[in-house]
């Protein structure tokens, strides 16, 4: 599926023309904004951000990885999720910023797919914020894809939020901004 790539460089830019091509049709599409808090929705956008990278986008792992829940225990994982996000929009459980941070956090904790998942959950979360009028995240303002300070402090926080401590992680979203 990958044409000629030489360097890492290169399939980071062409992931990054995927997931700059999903990101405009999904804002852009009301129906599948609808179908976001969705197993299918959440798979189709990892599909649309990866069709032309892997042959296996938006499907869901089935092996074990260092990270993540048990391979088995994803869909039902993804659907407890879903389920929880529903309930914190209906009672307002949370400020929005924290069900985003939240969102976020179990997306990248259950690890759905093989590879991309914290580019998949930083845009599903962004997708989240926009159905919701909410303001988007600024990730840090860097890039997460690269080692770096910015991707440091990304994954810090969420071992805070591994921790049921969101601060740090809504802290880097820059979402406290929100009334």
């Amino acid at each position: 599926m990958i044409p000629s790539l030489a360097t890492q460089g290169e399939l980071n830019t062409f992931e990054a023309i995927g997931i700059a091509e999903a990101t405009l049709w999904a804002m852009g599409n009301k129906r599948f904004m609808r179908t976001l808090l969705t197993d299918e929705g959440l798979r189709n956008l990892h599909k649309r951000m990866f069709r032309s990278t892997w042959r296996w986008a938006g499907t869901y792992r089935r092996t074990q990885k260092s990270i993540g829940v048990e391979a088995f225990r994803i869909s039902s994982e993804v659907r407890n999720l879903l389920a929880d996000v529903e309930a914190w929009l209906q009672f307002d459980s949370y400020p929005p910023f924290e069900i985003a941070a939240r969102f976020h956090h179990r997306l990248v904790e259950i690890h759905l797919f093989a590879n991309g998942n914290g580019r998949h959950a930083r845009l599903a979360t962004d997708l989240l914020c926009q159905r919701q009028g909410w303001p988007i995240s600024e990730w840090g303002a860097s890039n997460l894809v690269a080692a770096g300070d910015a991707r440091s402090r990304y994954i810090q926080a969420l071992r805070h939020a591994d921790g049921r401590d969101f601060a740090p992680l809504i802290a880097f979203m820059n979402l406290t901004r929100h009334p």
